[in-house]
């Protein structure tokens, strides 16, 4: 229980120091922003001293990734391993904290207000931009970090923008970045694992609630 709080203590802290380091080298070469956040992920895993494998292939053909969220560990083992550009949708209050915020304004990452229609407007037109440009979307459809082994009900918002856009979705599954638990400050040794799921059929009428279902088998037969 110390070590893991230790651990914690000192990750939280070699975290927000390489945020501040991760915005000001964007700031100064942001044209090289995704290498920046890609070298920034690697340096997690060596600080965090956690392991990371991933089961599976990224489509080539995938423009948008639902993935499962448990702590922002996410975010940054995705930055790390993904061989594309990824753009985040994230809630709008990240973007307001000083300096930490520029991580989503300097690589124009897309920041929403849920419950503001002429939020929803903006994303469209921001995701629209985003894909044409080669970035791939990533989002939580939870809307939030799931506290339990269940995954959360998904929100509307994904699927709006996947049959708005016409985008082809893939899901990804990440196990053991529960490990990393902020309300209890602890943060046990982890083998991370990213599983990437086939592409998803969006013809069908209920394909967000079977992509859900098929993210918590995979959950429920590799969780330990």
């Amino acid at each position: 229980m110390i070590l893991s709080k230790i651990r914690a203590l000192l990750f939280s802290i070699t975290f927000v120091l390489s945020v501040i380091l991760v915005v000001f080298f964007m700031w100064l070469f942001n044209s090289k922003n995704r290498t920046i956040r890609k070298f920034w992920g690697r340096t997690q895993r060596f600080f965090g001293g956690y392991k990371l494998e991933v089961i599976g292939d990224f489509k080539d053909e995938a423009n948008i990734l639902l993935i499962n969220h448990q702590s922002m560990l996410d975010i940054i083992v995705l930055e790390e391993v993904h061989p594309k550009n990824l753009c985040w949708i994230a809630k709008a209050q990240i973007g307001k904290i000083p300096i930490i915020g520029k991580i989503l304004s300097l690589p124009k990452m897309i920041a929403v207000e849920r419950e503001n229609k002429h939020s929803l407007i903006k994303l469209l037109k921001e995701a629209k931009d985003r894909v044409e440009n080669g970035r791939i979307l990533a989002i939580f459809p939870e809307g939030t970090r799931s506290q339990t082994n269940k995954l959360l009900p998904f929100k509307g918002g994904a699927k709006m923008l996947v049959e708005k856009l016409n985008l082809k979705v893939q899901p990804i599954v990440i196990i053991g970045s529960d490990a990393l638990k902020v309300k209890e400050f602890s943060f046990k040794k982890a083998d991370i694992k990213i599983f990437c799921l086939d592409l998803v059929d969006t013809s069908k009428e209920n394909w967000l609630e079977a992509t859900r279902e098929s993210m918590q088998k995979v959950l429920d037969e590799n969780r330990k």
